[in-house]
């Protein structure tokens, strides 16, 4: 699965996909540090709005240490690591044990468990990157 060749797009949505692009970016960068929100999807998210609305920052996205990686395994391969993968699974797993603690109905914590069941599924499904 890779990402189609950035279109650019007309002159009046550029900037749409700028703001997306650094929106995305500053909430996969708040998921590092905050229990419960996702880094990789916002981290995607930015690099997929980035190559239609800013080339600078797709391209530093794509040199990025620790992001570029798994953008271009994502766009390669449409692949998520095994480490990334138990990390989101085991991060879920925490959210969902906290939930069950602190909602104030029991299924509001059932709700979201099942919504992380459901995407920690996918994930485990999407094929893990080649070796090299």
């Amino acid at each position: 699965m890779t990402d189609p060749a950035p279109v650019p797009p007309p002159s009046r949505l550029r900037w749409a996909w700028w703001l997306l692009a650094w929106l995305s970016l500053g909430l996969g960068l708040l998921g590092v540090v905050l229990p419960g929100l996702p880094t990789v999807p916002f981290i995607l998210l930015s690099a997929y709005a980035a190559a239609r609305g800013s080339q600078r920052l797709h391209r530093w996205l794509l040199a990025h240490r620790q992001f570029g990686p798994m953008i271009r395994d994502w766009q390669r391969h449409g692949a998520v690591s095994r480490r990334a993968k138990w990390f989101a699974v085991t991060t879920m797993a925490a959210c969902a044990v906290v939930m069950f603690l602190t909602a104030p109905l029991p299924w509001m914590a059932m709700l979201g468990s099942a919504i992380m069941l459901v995407v920690g599924t996918w994930l485990w499904h999407r094929p893990e990157p080649p070796p090299g």
